[in-house]
């Protein structure tokens, strides 16, 4: 008799072991942004009486079957209950979580005749000249902005080359920035600085620093109501003299940055010449698939 409680204590301690090597590793900034499928639901905590009390909902929601009328979908899987009530499916109410948000973005230095990827962390210097290639994995809209000497910042995009300085962009495709030109490092030596931002949707503090509407904007007690002629949203264009302030840039940074996963891979090291271009990227990835996701992230261009 002595033996049956360490051996229940033994038992339990395999179960916990086993447990622990069964569960999944954390997935990498890298991983989630290839995870297309959204995350799952968060499920809620059972709470004394629950299962009692659920019965006791199920019960008063009965309703009874009708003769000659043909089932619902809902209906067909319900249960037949003594006196002609039954038991009905009841969906789930709310969206369905979206897939993780994330940008992947890269840094190309001119060598030669070619623009090659450097590692995030390279070191630029007089007369270098870089790009940007920023890819998304899912739709949505992009801004990247440009700190100067003066600590005022401009954007970089959306810019009047693509689209008519629409930034919309879609689900991985590669977009070149800024298009159509390079960035030059002059002599004076510093940290430049870019900040990137992803949004499901338009983000309006930086749509209203960065866009104007054509005919200028009047307030809503004056804007007559839309005709049908009138559907098609006013055309924007970007403002031709702008800057945004530094607290802007810092507001949206401490207001979205604190959850996400962020990833550098720089496999320029790796040694083996049979794997192919070695990819040299950063991740940034929102894992909470929120349907107001956004993603921000900091480019610091070391000078010497």
């Amino acid at each position: 008799m002595s033996r049956i409680p360490g051996m229940a204590l033994w038992c339990g301690v395999l179960i916990s072991a086993a447990a622990q090597q069964s569960s999944p590793p954390a997935l990498t900034a890298r991983e989630l942004f290839y995870k297309t499928e959204p995350p799952a639901p968060a499920k809620p905590a059972a709470k004394p009486g629950a299962k009692s009390a659920a019965k006791t909902q199920v019960a008063q929601h009965t309703v009874p079957s009708t003769p000659n009328k043909p089932p619902s979908q809902s209906a067909s899987a319900a249960q037949p209950l003594a006196g002609g009530a039954q038991f009905v499916r009841v969906s789930s109410v709310g969206d369905p979580p979206a897939p993780r948000l994330g940008l992947r973005y890269t840094i190309l230095r001119k060598e030669g005749d070619d623009m090659l990827e450097v590692a995030p962390d390279a070191v630029f210097h007089a007369g270098d000249r870089i790009q940007f290639h920023v890819q998304v994995n899912g739709p949505g809209y992009l801004y990247i902005i440009v700190q100067g000497s003066s600590g005022a910042w401009t954007p970089l995009f959306p810019s009047p080359q693509i689209n008519r300085g629409d930034n919309r962009v879609d689900s991985w495709e590669t977009y070149t920035m800024p298009p159509g030109y390079r960035m030059v490092f002059d002599t004076q030596t510093g940290t430049e600085k870019v900040f990137l931002m992803f949004s499901r949707h338009q983000e309006q503090d930086l749509e209203q620093l960065i866009y104007s509407l054509r005919g200028g904007l009047k307030p809503a007690s004056e804007t007559p109501a839309p005709s049908p002629k009138d559907e098609a949203p006013p055309q924007r264009q970007i403002v031709a003299s702008l800057s945004i302030d530094d607290a802007t840039v810092g507001r949206l940074r401490n207001a979205y940055a604190r959850d996400l996963v962020l990833e550098k891979i720089d496999e320029s090291g790796s040694g083996d010449a049979n794997a192919g271009p070695k990819e040299k990227s950063v991740y940034v990835v929102n894992p909470s698939g929120a349907a107001d996701s956004r993603v921000v992230a900091d480019i610091l261009l070391v000078h010497q």
